[in-house]
């Protein structure tokens, strides 16, 4: 982590842009001065915060083929091959973590994958589809309700322990959502969202969505999928599964486990720009019926059409923004110089240190664990108060060489672990 201290920058550099152009030595030699001298060092071994950001060298290669090829994939004419390849590589991916075949474009149905910017704006944009579905058929079954009145009505759901993303997804959305409290072991329960379900629906509300959480940010629980897909499905309730981390891990058959009942829901989502060495931004998303997502998007000016309509996805269609980057690049580059079998070697590596540190604080007798480790994440802490916990970390942070972050559930303080860093090793 960086000594700088904030504005450290403005001073360095002058105050306006050169008139005339300068020479490149002197803009690299700035870059060590400037940039370097306030980077925090996400790819260090030392560096334990957060959750991993992928990074690897045929990721970077094929970032700087998309950076030169520099098309822009709103539409399949805008660039037929940035479309057609995002379309394999979601199929590709999808078949990796054994996702069932009604999510993939190859199905031959409407299915199939995107890539999203992150998972947040994935949690948005399926939260839109479940509204724009749930909508239609509230106005199928009473004609003479308004929008208005409808969407005054409608209400999500996600574990308390849920991103912050998710609530924010529902603020951008104008829907209420309910955070509701996990069992104890921060998962969140069938019973638990049936009982919040029929409350709401006593109360006259309508529930169109929920978000379960594959591997929560908080200390890395995984709802009960298999009990929250069936209530979701007797409640015609859009599904929509989280898993921006631990989806990567679900390359490894031994964690699949996890993600059963993953056929109950209607979209998936996970962040290979987290743990499967794939720079940022790359979010996959897959959809069984997209159609709702491109209804509610439509907006189809006459510069945008195109003789191959209908044929392929427009993605534009599938995301927020119109722009979109060829980010299927850095997929078929990391999957074919890895091969599936490195990848797991990768995560495999990861889940087996974070279980080397489980080890050494359940040997010292002044800590305890906080979660259970299932993934690259440990969640410890000193026996007693939080004020001690506090000051353990402050020592920690404050001599620059680790960097952990903290988390709060319940009121207990703990210190999360993560590895992050594909040079982490053991000592």
């Amino acid at each position: 982590v960086p000594s700088v201290k904030p504005g450290y920058l403005r001073p360095l550099v002058p105050e306006q842009a050169p008139e005339k152009p300068e020479p490149w030595t002197a803009v690299m030699d700035d870059i060590e001065r400037v940039v370097m001298s306030g980077v925090t060092h996400w790819h260090s071994p030392r560096f334990h915060a957060y959750f991993p950001t992928g990074n690897s060298y045929p990721a970077i290669v094929a970032d700087m083929l998309s950076g030169a090829i520099a098309c822009i994939g709103f539409t399949w004419i805008a660039s037929p091959a940035c479309t057609e390849l995002e379309v394999v590589m979601l199929d590709w991916l999808g078949q990796m973590l054994g996702l069932p075949e009604e999510f993939l474009a190859r199905s031959g149905g409407e299915a199939g994958g995107v890539i999203q910017g992150t998972a947040s704006e994935a949690t948005l944009v399926a939260l839109l589809g479940a509204k724009a579905r749930k909508m239609q058929r509230v106005k199928e079954q009473h004609p003479e309700w308004t929008e208005v009145e409808i969407l005054s009505k409608l209400v999500g759901y996600c574990n308390k322990q849920a991103h912050s993303s998710v609530e924010r997804a529902g603020l951008l959305g104008g829907v209420k959502l309910r955070s509701l409290k996990p069992d104890n072991k921060r998962r969140l329960r069938g019973d638990t969202l049936k009982e919040a379900i029929e409350e709401d629906i006593r109360e006259g509300l309508i529930p169109f969505y929920v978000v379960a959480t594959l591997g929560t940010t908080s200390s890395c629980a995984f709802d009960v999928l298999e009990e929250i897909g069936d209530v979701c499905n007797q409640n015609d309730i859009w599904l929509h599964i989280d898993a921006a981390y631990a989806g990567s891990a679900f390359i490894c058959p031994e964690f699949r486990y996890l993600m059963k009942g993953v056929e109950k829901a209607d979209s998936f989502n996970f962040n290979p720009h987290k743990w499967l060495l794939v720079n940022f931004d790359c979010s996959a998303m897959w959809l069984k019926q997209p159609r709702w997502i491109v209804d509610a998007f439509n907006v189809d000016p006459l510069y945008l059409k195109h003789d191959q309509q209908g044929s392929a996805p427009d993605y534009r269609h599938w995301q927020i923004p119109l722009g979109r980057r060829f980010r299927s690049l850095k997929l078929w580059f990391v999957l074919r110089l890895y091969g599936v079998e490195n990848l797991q070697k990768h995560i495999r590596k990861h889940i087996a240190l974070a279980h080397l540190f489980e080890r050494l604080c359940l040997k010292d007798e002044r800590f305890e664990l906080f979660e259970e480790v299932t993934m690259g994440l440990v969640c410890f802490r000193l026996k007693g108060n939080n004020d001690i916990n506090e000051a353990l970390l402050r020592r920690i942070n404050g001599r620059g060489r680790i960097h952990l972050v903290p988390s709060k559930v319940e009121d207990v303080y703990f210190l999360r672990l993560a590895i992050c860093s594909r040079f982490s090793e053991e000592n």
